[in-house]
């Protein structure tokens, strides 16, 4: 199989491409990636030493036709699309690069998906798109309205909203599919379990927002790979598929175990003022993926959890430098 992956610098794309050339060495994997301030190739480099003949990385902005027309001439047989602007606190300070790469792009790659006839084409999506729960509704599922409350999940909702309208119009053979909050090894250090972790190994304290009770659904990212590795092989076009951790934790609760597995006590947490129309609950129901695909997640969510606080302790000379920067 040939795959473009786009956004494979970022996080989950990174991991992905990791797992799925471990998995499947055979197959050739192009990543485009414009290598915005969350893309580093620094996150790829045992992948160029170990699959050199197998993994190719071309930077470009998927918003680009030609960039990505050029790619998909050469015969490609699944789109994988990871690149976006994904962090809320940057959609609220500035929407337009989220509009920019999240809905322009994701058209940009259909129109051209629907030129070259690619035989499949996977829109990776989020959580966000559903909007916010009550603390007694029951987890979104793929027929949950979507009801985005950020500039970035108004994007990706939007984003979605143009694949379902090309699998139905063009019959271009589309998936969705909408998972939680990921975790683990590459993590662009704003996002809250690597901020934590990173500010705790430097003595510095984690801001956790307004009174710490929102809570999300968290899944380790090799187990959302798995899932996306089962969409490429049984998923049906046209339909979304939901990946879920399973589990819920309240944003103190999770900053608690990470003081408790580095051994810091609370008064490393400072409250910090709230961000604008800050979703309180997401959860996630895989009932479908699970039934449809035979998904199950491989990882405790706790033993996962350590595994990746132990990949930052061991890796400060990846993300040092990301922090310094910023």
């Amino acid at each position: 199989m040939r795959l473009l992956v786009t956004g494979g610098a970022g996080f989950i794309g990174s991991n992905f491409i990791r797992y799925i050339l471990t998995r499947h060495p055979d197959w050739e994997v192009i990543n485009l990636d414009k290598l915005t301030y969350a893309g580093n190739l620094a996150n790829l480099r045992d992948v160029e030493a170990r699959f050199p003949e197998n993994y190719q990385f071309v930077k470009g902005d998927i918003a680009d036709p030609d960039a990505v027309e050029e790619i998909l001439a050469t015969g490609i047989d699944t789109v994988l699309n990871f690149a976006a602007e994904t962090h809320v606190d940057r959609s609220i300070t500035d929407a337009a690069p989220f509009i920019r790469t999240n809905v322009e792009g994701t058209r940009v790659l259909l129109d051209a998906a629907r030129e070259y006839k690619v035989p499949r084409f996977v829109q990776v999506s989020t959580d966000e798109v559903y909007g916010s729960l009550g603390p007694d509704d029951p987890p979104f599922t793929e027929e949950s309205p979507l009801q985005p409350n950020s500039p970035y999940a108004a994007s990706k909702a939007a984003a979605d909203f143009l694949c379902r309208a090309y699998h139905r119009t063009y019959n271009l053979p589309v998936i969705i599919t909408r998972c939680s909050n990921n975790f683990g090894p590459y993590q662009f250090p704003e996002k809250l379990i690597p901020l934590a972790v990173t500010n705790l190994l430097e003595g510095k304290t984690v801001p956790v927002y307004g009174d710490g009770q929102n809570v999300r659904d968290w899944l380790y990212v090799e187990d959302h790979c798995r899932a996306l590795e089962l969409v490429l092989e049984k998923g049906c076009p046209g339909e979304i598929y939901n990946i879920g951790g399973g589990t819920e934790l309240r944003n103190i609760d999770l900053v608690r175990l990470l003081l408790k597995i580095l051994g810091k006590g609370e008064e490393f947490i400072t409250f910090v003022t709230d961000r604008p129309g800050h979703d309180r609950r997401y959860a996630i129901n895989p009932a479908k993926t699970e039934r449809e695909l035979g998904w199950r997640k491989a990882h405790s969510f706790e033993e996962a959890l350590r595994r990746a606080v132990a990949w930052y302790v061991e890796n400060p000379g990846w993300w040092r430098p990301l922090k310094e920067k910023a």
